[in-house]
Formats: C-alpha cells, structure tokens, sequence
C-alpha cells in the first residue's frame, strides 16, 4: 500500500502503507539553542495505525478514542495554497529563503548565530551559508526552506518516515513530524500539497489544522 495519511474528522490521523515511525528529540548546544536531533525508540513496524490528535490519548502516540469523550474540535483551517504562494522571499547573495510563517511548528532551529533571516544575507561567507542550511535542513515544519541561485531546493534526502518529536528545553511534546513527501488527506478528501517536510499537530490546540502552529510551548 503507498504511504499516506488520512485526517479523520474530529479524530486521529491514520496512516497507511507501513510508514516507519520513532522518536527523535531535539538537542541543544552550549548556549541553549536546538542544535540537531538525538535519535531515540523506533516502534514496531505496522502496516496501518493511528496517531493521536486531541492530546488526550492515554497511550500516546497511539489513538486510543479519547476524542470521543474529550470534545475535540479538530476542524482542518489551513490554507490550502500551495507553500511558495504562503511564503516570503528573503534574498541573500548565494542563496534564497522562503519563510511561510504559519507554518512554524516552534522547533528553534533558526534562532542560533543571529537568526537564519541574517545568516540569508551573509550567505556569501561560508560558515553562514553552512548554518543556515543546517538550521534550514533541521526546520520540521518546512517553514523555512533555502534555495540556490539557480532554483534549486536545498533539501534533507527523506525517505517515507514518521518522527514524535520530544522536546526536553520546553519540556514537552513537540508535533508529528512527516518526512518524504506523504500525501496527507483531509477529512474532505482534498489532498494538500505534498511536501518533503511537514508538522502536524497533535496536541489538538493549533490554530492551523491539521499544520503545527506551534501552540504546545503556549
């Protein structure tokens, strides 16, 4: 079965096709700035399986029908422009970067060594070029995404994967992190854009259904 994820209406996210699913935990470096990802358990391979989006879930990241009795309003408000339509252009010397603001899922990448913002314009140094790539590379949500002067996206290689994001500096949990362009389907059937990096909520309070707005560190 290829991989996909199905939205449910007011309930969990299913996915289908065998998708792997782990943990990964965000780390930081000496000055407190979300840095890389620590790998962490992998969980049995299924072929089918829900994930949690209420928050409620006493088994997470499963589903296990707490939004059933828990009232979750899990209305999908997203926009469903495609990312470059939602996104603003900043211009640096060797490299471009867009930036879709709603997206952002709060994960900090972008903070370190003056803000990705600033590294864009200094690109034409190395050691700025080479950060705002990681920091771009590392961004979950697929807010932000760099591009060279010729077009082309610079790009983590992804395959079809799942990550629970944990978040030890806010302490908690951080939104689901789908990887290699899983087609994601809304309770209407409409399929978004399919992207190579996205954050889906799931503590059930972002404002951009079924996206990650960051809401969890609120």
């Amino acid at each position: 079965m290829t991989p996909k994820i199905k939205v449910v209406k007011n309930g969990p996210y299913i996915i289908y096709g065998r998708v792997p699913l782990a943990k990964q935990t965000i780390s930081m470096d000496s000055t407190g700035h979300s840095y890389g990802w620590l790998e962490g358990e992998k969980y049995p391979s299924m072929e089918t399986y829900a994930l949690c989006r209420c928050g409620h879930s006493k088994k997470l990241p499963f589903c296990d029908g707490t939004h059933s009795i828990a009232n979750f309003d899990g209305m999908e408000t997203a926009s469903r422009k495609p990312y470059l339509e939602q996104a603003k252009r900043i211009h640096g010397p060797t490299v471009d970067l867009t930036d879709a603001e709603e997206l952002c899922a709060a994960a900090r990448f972008c903070d370190r060594a003056g803000g990705i913002w600033k590294l864009t314009k200094q690109s034409d140094k190395p050691e700025a070029r080479k950060i705002a790539e990681d920091q771009a590379r590392n961004c979950p949500s697929g807010r932000l995404v760099l591009w060279d002067k010729q077009g082309k996206v610079i790009e983590p290689e992804f395959k079809p994967s799942i990550v629970v994001v944990e978040d030890p500096q806010e302490n908690m949990e951080g939104p689901i992190w789908v990887r290699g362009g899983i087609p994601i389907e809304s309770v209407d059937g409409y399929i978004y854009e399919t992207r190579n990096r996205v954050a889906l909520c799931r503590c059930g309070k972002s404002s951009n259904k079924p996206f990650c707005d960051g809401s969890h560190c609120e």
